[in-house]
């Protein structure tokens, strides 16, 4: 079974007119879990990476788990207020407003080589504020991996203008 064939297509959700791709069900399958983690690990193993960073909350999930098969650290991106320790952080625009993600100011040391990870890439605001926030720690960002590439949404190509690497498993056409 492929991967993209245990991620289930929610309509209307959040809003009418947007598709959800909802990875629980591909994290309830064991082989296609399996599988997703093996794909997004492989580029990896044996590479100079130090740790892996997943931004909150499906990337602490897979983010984990690869870390876990490359025998690294974990780092977690969280939003604002949810760390209960010194933090660092870095404000990104939303449709509507904006947000802040954080890690721990002790998480990362200078010259690190960090690999970010999470389900999906739309818009790519939270994932170029976890690229900042690592790189303001003076940690290097070798690349972001995704099991999900909403490609029209342009997240992909804003990674790509800041010299970050992206891998993903699946890709989506549409919102």
């Amino acid at each position: 079974m492929s991967i993209e064939s245990l991620i289930r297509s929610i309509p209307d959700y959040p809003k009418k007119g947007v598709i959800f791709r909802d990875i629980t069900t591909l994290l309830q399958d064991p082989s296609g879990f399996r599988r997703a983690v093996d794909e997004l690990v492989q580029p990896f193993a044996g590479s100079n990476v130090h740790c892996v960073a997943g931004i909150e909350a499906r990337g602490f999930i897979l983010g984990g788990a690869v870390a876990h098969q490359l025998s690294l650290g974990f780092v977690a991106v969280r939003k604002k207020g949810k760390l209960p320790w010194q933090t660092m952080s870095v404000q990104y625009q939303l449709e509507y407003g904006s947000d802040e993600v954080e890690i721990h100011t002790d998480s990362l040391k200078a010259g690190q080589n960090v690999l970010i990870v999470d389900d999906l890439i739309a818009t790519g605001g939270t994932a170029c504020a976890a690229v900042e926030l690592v790189r303001s720690a003076g940690a290097n960002v070798i690349g972001a991996s995704f099991v999900i590439d909403l490609p029209d949404l342009g997240g992909r190509e804003k990674l790509a203008a800041m010299d970050v690497p992206v891998r993903t498993l699946v890709s989506f056409a549409g919102d």
